[in-house]
């Protein structure tokens, strides 16, 4: 996933749905997807259908989702034959791996553990209709021809069973002028988990976004301890699939 340089092409149905508001494409993603902002306070995601992670579950999990936490309000979703948009009021906040935040890596780990941390406390575990679980998340990669290691087939016990985000590499966190975090966003495979395995992969990230040696600071903000054992099999699970 990057920041767009230079030229982008806009799709014919975002130009529509922006019904004449200028366009400005702030994210790319790695199955082709672009996100653009409008000026007229809105964010159109547009991108090929995915059967991992569908712009149709993303909008019903944000709207579940902000009965507790802030998400951005979910203005329309659709699809078509080979494509799916999903559009959002726009929120006050910019994504950890803005340019800001890149040249600010300790403000910008401190929020985004501390983010992770509020929506596990926040979410309610009974009330979620979704699981992200382990056997879970091996059937859907096997649905999608990808061959399971024997090594991955038993996940450690269940430290804390909490709401995971199910994708909460550091991007997915919004920051406020102040560095705060402000809000969640792309929730398509949210679902109950032990918080472990959102919080390897949002550690894990931050080695992508601003170098190394920032792992554990993700940590130590989100209030835990690193355990290791649960850190290692998450992230290869996570790799895996």
């Amino acid at each position: 996933m990057t920041i767009p340089v230079g030229e982008v092409a806009v799709p014919a149905r975002v130009e529509a749905l922006a019904a004449g508001a200028d366009l400005t494409p702030v994210w790319h993603n790695n199955i082709g997807g672009l996100t653009f902002r409008t000026d007229d306070g809105r964010f159109i995601k547009y991108g090929p259908l995915d059967d991992e992670a569908n712009m149709r579950d993303e909008a019903e999990r944000m709207r579940w989702a902000s009965r507790w936490i802030r998400v951005p309000e979910v203005i329309e979703q659709g699809q078509e034959a080979t494509h799916e948009w999903l559009v959002t009021v726009a929120l006050q906040g910019e994504s950890a791996v803005a340019p800001r935040w890149i040249a600010e890596p300790a403000a910008a780990v401190r929020a985004v553990g501390e983010a992770l941390r509020a929506l596990h406390d926040r979410l309610p575990v009974d009330e979620c209709p979704w699981t992200w679980s382990v056997p879970a998340r091996i059937a859907n990669a096997e649905a999608r021809g990808i061959r399971i290691p024997a090594s991955l087939r038993e996940a450690p016990p269940i430290d804390k069973l909490v709401v995971c985000h199910g994708d909460a590499c550091v991007p997915n966190t919004l920051l406020d002028a102040g560095g705060r975090w402000l809000a969640h966003v792309d929730f398509a495979v949210l679902g109950t988990a032990d918080r472990w395995a959102d919080i390897a992969v949002a550690s894990m990230s931050t080695s992508w976004n601003y170098g190394s040696g920032w792992e554990d600071a993700l940590i130590e903000a989100y209030g835990v301890e690193p355990d290791r054992e649960r850190l290692a099999y998450y992230r290869a699970l996570w790799d895996a699939t």
